[in-house]
This record gives structure tokens, C-alpha cells and sequence, in this order.
């Protein structure tokens, strides 16, 4: 593919994503125009309040009507790092603070039509305190145990992709020794 086409055309600005049509131009002279979201990214949070032990979030999810079952996470909507991006997230959602956080991987969301790439960390020797909610979030904590989660995700009760993979990445990872 040649991504030398027309520049993007701005369909939709919202607060924290982007809508574009955007041309696509392939070697054989054909070409074809999608509508892409472009996203800032963001990251997602394993944090385990013991080795055995995972700390979800139930929150409301208007896009599907439902509250989910996830993984804390947030979009990169501020200059910071990735690591910072993923402290202040854990203390917003779940209002533990994490001793010790390391990156654990990323991943594209749905690169089909949404550019967002998702960096997930592992949080460990956490302290418990106040959730920071932003206005308007509705999300409660919930302890399970880290082979529930698992389990959970293999049988979809929980059905949230980043939270999907998230733990089983970590619990592969996990196994092997890494």
C-alpha cells in the first residue's frame, strides 16, 4: 500500500478521539477510503493485591448498555509518561497506589478502524486508598481470585477485550516463569 494519497479528511472531532476519511492507495493503482478513529492510546492495569489476587472494576459502559466486568484503564489525554499514565489511572479507578508497576506488552485494540494502542503495566505492592473518580464515572472495585479472573475470561463472564487479554497475557507469562 502507498500512503502517499489525499491528506486525511476530518470527519468528527470529539474530546477524545478523531473520525477521518482517509485514502488508501495500493501499488496496483487501485485505491479505496475508510473511515478511521484515531485515538491518543491509552493504558490498562493488571494490579494484583496479592500474587493471588486481581483488582477489576465494574463499570458502566454506555456504548453496550451493560455494566463490564475490566481490567482499570484510561486514554493518554495529558502530557506524561506511559508509566505515570498508568499510576494516575489505578489511583482514578481503583484508588490503589502501586509500590512497584512495569510495562507488560501492548497491543492495537480493533486496528481495523481504530487506531488506539493499549499499553498494558502490572501493578504490585499496593496501598489502598481513595478511589479519584472523574465526574461522572460510575465504577466500583471488585477482589477476585487471579484463577477466577482467568477462568472468567475463558468462559466470557468477562468479555471485555483489553481485559481479556491483558490477563491472559500476564497469566501466560506468569506461567512460563516471566
Amino acid at each position: 500500500m502507498d500512503a502517499a494519497g489525499p491528506p486525511d479528511e476530518t470527519l468528527l472531532e470529539a474530546r477524545r478521539f478523531t473520525v477521518v476519511r482517509r485514502h488508501e492507495r495500493f501499488p496496483d493503482g487501485t485505491s479505496r477510503v475508510r473511515e478511521v478513529v484515531l485515538h491518543p492510546g491509552s493504558v490498562v492495569i493488571v494490579p494484583l493485591v496479592a500474587p493471588d489476587r486481581v483488582c477489576l472494576v465494574e463499570v458502566v459502559r454506555a456504548a453496550v448498555a451493560r455494566v463490564l466486568l475490566e481490567l482499570p484503564a484510561g486514554t493518554l489525554d495529558r502530557e506524561e509518561s506511559l508509566t505515570d499514565a498508568a499510576r494516575r489511572e489505578l489511583v482514578e479507578e481503583t484508588g490503589y497506589r502501586a509500590g512497584r508497576i512495569e510495562a507488560a506488552g501492548s497491543f492495537w485494540m480493533s486496528p481495523g478502524i481504530l487506531r488506539e494502542r493499549m499499553h498494558l503495566f502490572v501493578a504490585e505492592q499496593l496501598t489502598p486508598g481513595p478511589q479519584e473518580l472523574e465526574a461522572g464515572e460510575q465504577i466500583t472495585t471488585r477482589i477476585v481470585a487471579w484463577d477466577d479472573a482467568v477462568a472468567m475470561c475463558l468462559d466470557g463472564r468477562i468479555d471485555d477485550a483489553k481485559t481479556v487479554a491483558g490477563i491472559l497475557l500476564v497469566d501466560a507469562r506468569r506461567r512460563a516463569g516471566g
